[in-house]
């Protein structure tokens, strides 16, 4: 049976400098590490990311998807800015870009909108990847699917975004959501044309798509856009920003439609994180957080094709 590492030796040095340079960059900046349980009682609702249960004596558990709400229950309680570097897993099947189990950088900045956020993790990135070009790429996701598709995604009627999908793949089963149809465009039509000698910053999504982001209208364009962005490397995204939803009503709606979408989609229902709402009531503080994917970083540093290059040992390895 084969039992050796696929990553070298010198991978595995590549990654220990890189973590001491992220808790380095943190240090610097008066950001506080912290650790919270991989095992929950309750699990992600997202209909798009699927958690990994555990049976125990005590009852089922959900190994975490994101440290998200921990550690927003951690902010709630006057942590100041805080960042944490862990293992998430996501049910979801292995890629060159994806590894069921994977190292996640997350972390929040109390008082930052999402233009500081953006400024701070194009400094972080650029540090820990200097072969990449300055500057970075800006773009709206409006502006991107103009030039790259002419058309406008917060106003394409639904029966010509589905002829669009339809013929960027001529053999699509069945319809998509509005959300489904605009996703598959970005990834079969735009993210292959982003520039991958930098990094591109993608924001202003549709506010359909806002998740646990607060929504903004938009006088100029007269759409309601998520206040949240995207990182890349031409087509690897490395991740996922976003002006937090402090509104204790707002995020308790937001989970109960992502449960009821669960269900209309045929998915198990999980229970919700009622301590994170909780900590949501007693009131959190303005901020902007950001998750990164390790893996995916030490992936462009070494000049690695796959993630598997990366990790000592992957999913299918372990």
């Amino acid at each position: 049976m084969h039992w050796q590492p696929q990553a070298n030796q010198q991978t595995r040095i590549a990654r220990a400098h890189m973590l001491r340079a992220i808790r380095e960059f943190f240090y610097q900046h008066q950001v506080l590490e912290v650790e919270t349980p991989a095992l929950s009682q309750s699990a992600n609702t997202d209909p798009f990311i699927e958690s990994f249960q555990l049976a125990t004596d005590q009852g089922i558990r959900y190994l975490h998807t994101s440290p998200e709400y921990p550690m927003k229950r951690l902010l709630a309680a006057g942590s100041g800015d805080i960042y944490q570097i862990c293992k998430v897993w996501r049910n979801e099947p292995s890629s060159s870009h994806h590894n069921a189990e994977f190292s996640m950088l997350e972390y929040y900045r109390l008082g930052f909108d999402l233009n500081k956020l953006m400024q701070e993790v194009n400094t972080l990135l650029s540090s820990l990847l200097p072969q990449l070009k300055a500057p970075s790429d800006y773009l709206t996701y409006q502006s991107l699917f103009l030039d790259k598709l002419g058309i406008n995604p917060h106003t394409i009627a639904d029966d010509e975004l589905q002829m669009r999908v339809t013929q960027a793949v001529p053999g699509l089963q069945g319809e998509l959501d509005r959300q489904g149809a605009l996703d598959l465009l970005l990834t079969h039509c735009i993210e292959p044309q982003l520039a991958t000698d930098r990094l591109s910053f993608i924001y202003d999504y549709p506010a359909s798509q806002s998740a646990l982001a607060q929504t903004e209208y938009r006088p100029a364009d007269q759409i309601q856009v998520a206040k949240r962005f995207e990182v890349y490397v031409g087509c690897l995204e490395l991740g996922n920003g976003y002006q937090e939803l402090t509104s204790a009503e707002r995020n308790t709606q937001v989970l109960a439609q992502e449960q009821h979408n669960r269900q209309q989609q045929g998915l198990q229902q999980v229970p919700s994180d009622q301590r994170f709402l909780a900590a949501m009531h007693s009131g959190m503080p303005e901020c902007a957080g950001i998750a990164i994917g390790i893996d995916r970083l030490l992936m462009l540093k070494t000049g690695a094709n796959s993630l598997a290059e990366v990790l000592n040992f992957s999913w299918e390895n372990a």
